[in-house]
């Protein structure tokens, strides 16, 4: 069984600040914020949610399908799928644009900056979601606004059951929108601060909406997860890390073991213990994909 993980194909250039942002930031002067960091490290990752959950999902030996868009310079990222064994046949390119770019900043305490250019992912709604007998399941990662309208609307007719994963992607949409792709998800997952957010625009309480799907996560990042299941909270210990390097990608990796899980008609608590797994794997290497798995995921 495949999965159809819809969502961004990005690279990252992920910046090291050694210091502390709240030692930097000056409350009383956020009205004219001017602030500089330097940042001794800097590299260039491949990553974006789409890519970052492929990799996971093909490290556990599950059979992802990203549909994302990339630009004119992202050759290099399409040869890297192929040579990961990762379908490239819902990948497509456009040439008038670059490839979505993340510019990411870490502190010493993985606090997180994050400027993003969405380029091509602009337009990800190009892309369409046909039934195939194959693909079970699927996710709608963040993605450019009309991408996500469409594809969840399109995953519905379908009939395949999908993850609403909105992440940063959740400001761009009201209450009504937010609304309507709970009813037409199996499941959702947010953090914690996506999750005040979430009912805050819609009104409806996790509880709520727990019920309004088959399962509800909050990831808690070094706390774990929150599960619900029609109404009811249990909660999910973290894995200890072997180290803590950078959290970027974490979530994606978790969200990997998520649909691993799903794939198997687990029940969403030990999809969740996997996911915590691949989270404090992630966390002790640098970049969304360079880390390999040192345990058998059944």
């Amino acid at each position: 069984m495949a999965a159809l993980i819809c969502g961004s194909l990005a690279f990252d250039t992920i910046m090291t600040f050694e210091g502390r942002f709240a030692e930097q930031i000056l409350p009383d002067q956020l009205h004219i914020l001017n602030v500089s960091f330097l940042v001794p490290s800097l590299r260039r990752d491949f990553g974006g949610c789409a890519g970052n959950i492929a990799y996971s999902l093909q490290l556990l030996g599950g059979t992802p399908l990203p549909m994302a868009m990339l630009g004119s310079d992202g050759s290099e990222y399409l040869e890297r799928l192929k040579a990961l064994g990762i379908s490239t046949e819902y990948v497509r390119q456009v040439t008038d644009m670059f490839t979505a770019q993340a510019m990411i900043m870490n502190d010493r305490d993985n606090n997180q900056i994050t400027a993003f250019h969405p380029g091509a992912m602009q337009q990800a709604h190009a892309n369409r979601i046909v039934a195939r007998e194959d693909i079970r399941l699927g996710i709608l990662a963040p993605d450019g606004r009309e991408a996500m309208l469409q594809h969840a609307e399109q995953f519905h007719a379908a009939g395949i059951p999908f993850v609403f994963d909105p992440g940063q992607g959740l400001p761009m949409f009201n209450g009504e929108e937010l609304t309507r792709f709970v009813d037409l998800a199996s499941w959702v997952v947010v953090n914690d601060y996506e999750g005040k957010m979430l009912s805050q625009r819609t009104g409806l309480s996790l509880a709520e909406m727990s019920q309004r799907v088959r399962g509800l996560v909050v990831t808690l990042a070094a706390e774990g997860c929150e599960v619900w299941v029609k109404g009811e909270r249990q909660h999910v210990p973290s894995v200890k890390p072997a180290a803590v390097i950078e959290p970027t990608g974490c979530g994606d990796a978790w969200r990997g073991g998520l649909l691993y899980g799903l794939e198997r008609g687990w029940p969403l608590e030990r999809c969740a213990q996997l996911g915590n797994r691949l989270g404090a794997l992630k966390i002790a290497h640098r970049g969304p994909q360079n880390y390999t798995l040192d345990f058998t995921p059944d």
